[in-house]
């Protein structure tokens, strides 16, 4: 019974329906046309591209029209030098106003021009922020991706370690009914086969739970089961000078250059309050007066217009002073933010390099120690068919494959990961 449970535990997953196969291309293709963050941040991108007019910088004329109809009641007395006295309860009035105005600016201190910047400024800075936000989710599809692979091989190392304490169990219960092992060795060897199959399930919970979250990054609202057949596999050409050579390139990095200059432009738009405002203003008025009673029954008025405004501010409590120097002030922090930006990107960019690096090294020699253990393995069961090594020594020879295995694998996956990170920074992550 106990080899039948081990070996229907082995062999459930091709009793059932086949999963499909999600590849890496796949899940980051899913992710670019799904993903909410990446979704907001196109609006973002729509949003300023509209905004990113003429008009809204102010340098448009303006048209309005409007009509005004003004109905009343009132008492009428009026007393005329010549006499005359006109007294009446109840008379109706009624006054018909419309007008239709033009007006463009001519002058304010180039404010148009600078708020057309900041506008183009802040498209820019919204694309590059869309790029920037690419590349953040293809690094979290990628890094969670293989993520799955690795929980996968420590699966497998679980069941290589499953089936080394199978065939144990079998020399064991050879051996017991040759009556040549005792019940401890029996009993304990059914107690590794148990805590092997609970250890395989525990990790195939890991793996669906790790798959759940790749969905979950993946923006996908129905949770289905997959496979995924990719190993690990770390590119070693990376080199430190080109990723720090790029930073000045990277879109975090051009997106903060970005709002220097939108700072700037706030701080030439603070500037032009100062200056005089002209405008042209045009427009055709329309009024009528119709009352019942009174010395004027009907007074009707119709015809264009056309003028120049100046408005020149002169104090206004410095108001506008303070508004220039705390734009200013926005600006020298900005830059300052830029400088800490990029102190921080090249730090990161070090250390990450420097964990790649190390994970590199090790790999080596970590994969030549895992074969080792596995002959080990070999070495120890073929001694324990002949009774010339001890359970124990099984138990050891497995923890020392299970320790192995497990950190080449988390080795991988740390120069993996190292990886993804450098490539982000260097901004060459493709779906």
């Amino acid at each position: 019974m106990k080899h039948f449970s081990s070996l229907l535990l082995l062999i459930l997953p091709l009793l059932t329906v086949a999963q499909p196969l999600l590849t890496l291309k796949s899940a980051i293709d899913t992710t670019l046309k799904n993903n909410f963050e990446i979704q907001i941040a196109a609006n973002n991108v729509e949003i300023t591209k509209i905004n990113n007019t003429a008009g809204m910088a102010g340098g448009l004329p303006a048209i309005n029209a409007s009509v005004v109809d003004n109905q009343s009641s009132i008492d009428v007395l009026q007393k005329l030098n010549s006499g005359v006295e006109i007294k009446k309860s109840a008379a109706t009035s009624n006054v018909l106003t419309s007008s239709l105005t033009a007006g463009i600016l001519l002058f304010n201190g180039y404010k148009v021009t600078a708020t057309r910047e900041r506008l183009r400024s802040l498209q820019n800075q919204s694309e590059l922020q869309l790029n920037l936000q690419i590349q953040n989710s293809i690094a979290s599809v990628m890094t969670k991706y293989y993520d799955v692979v690795r929980q996968m091989e420590f699966l497998k190392i679980g069941r290589a370690l499953l089936d080394v304490s199978e065939k144990n169990l079998e020399i064991v219960s050879a051996r017991k009914k040759a009556g040549m092992a005792n019940d401890a060795d029996y009993l304990q060897a059914q107690i590794d086969v148990n805590s092997g199959i609970q250890n395989l399930k525990s990790q195939e919970l890991v793996v669906d739970q790790t798959k759940t979250e790749l969905l979950q990054l993946m923006s996908i609202k129905n949770f289905f089961s997959f496979q995924v057949k990719d190993s690990i596999i770390v590119d070693r050409s990376i080199e430190l000078s080109s990723i720090l050579g790029y930073l000045q390139k990277n879109p975090e990095y051009l997106s903060f250059e970005q709002q220097i200059r939108i700072n700037e432009q706030v701080v030439k738009e603070v500037a032009t309050l100062r200056y005089p405002t002209l405008r042209l203003n045009t427009g055709l008025n329309f009024n009528r007066s119709q009352n019942g009673a009174g010395l004027t029954l009907v007074n009707q008025t119709l015809g264009p217009y056309a003028g120049i405004s100046l408005q020149v501010p002169i104090y206004n409590g410095n108001s506008y002073k303070i508004q220039k120097e705390t734009a200013v002030y926005n600006v020298d922090n900005s830059k300052l933010q830029l400088l800490s930006l990029l102190n921080t990107l090249a730090s990161g960019a070090t250390k990450t390099y420097q964990a790649y690096t190390t994970s590199l090294q090790q790999l080596d020699s970590q994969q030549n120690s895992l074969e080792l253990s596995k002959k080990l393995i070999q070495v120890i069961l073929e001694r324990f068919k002949v009774n010339q090594a001890t359970i124990l020594d099984v138990k050891a020879a497995q923890a020392s494959y299970e320790t192995t295995g497990y950190q080449l694998v988390n080795l991988t996956y740390a120069a993996k990961i190292s990886e993804i990170e450098l490539k982000r920074l260097h901004y060459q992550l493709k779906n």
